[in-house]
């Protein structure tokens, strides 16, 4: 997560639906660390091989907040599939973010 922008691919599964994600950070904070290091274990957890996690740092890139109209960080944004969501916040409630990706908890 040192890079202005960088993006961590899984393999999709066939015939499953690959999630784009793009999380919005300011910089290496602890807010910022802990909201990446939620959304890698949800990922892992409920996406396991569907999902793509693409990071845009804008203390490196601010003019890459206008895109998708970020006003605070860090921000979530499933880019894909659609409709386009947004999730504010570290993403420390598991729950919510499930319903914000509109994805049903593993069984």
């Amino acid at each position: 997560m040192t890079e202005g922008r960088s993006s961590m691919t899984s393999a999709a599964a066939p015939a499953q639906v690959e999630q784009t994600l793009r999380l919005y950070i300011a910089g290496q904070t602890p807010r910022s660390v802990k909201a990446f290091a939620n959304l890698k274990r949800i990922c892992e957890e409920h996406l396991k091989g569907r999902y793509r996690i693409e990071v845009i740092d804008l203390i490196q890139n601010p003019q890459l907040a206008a895109g998708d109209q970020i006003l605070a960080v860090p921000t979530l944004v499933r880019l894909l599939p659609e409709p386009v969501r947004k999730i504010i916040g570290d993403l420390s409630n598991t729950d919510r973010v499930l319903v914000g990706l509109d994805v049903r908890p593993a069984s």
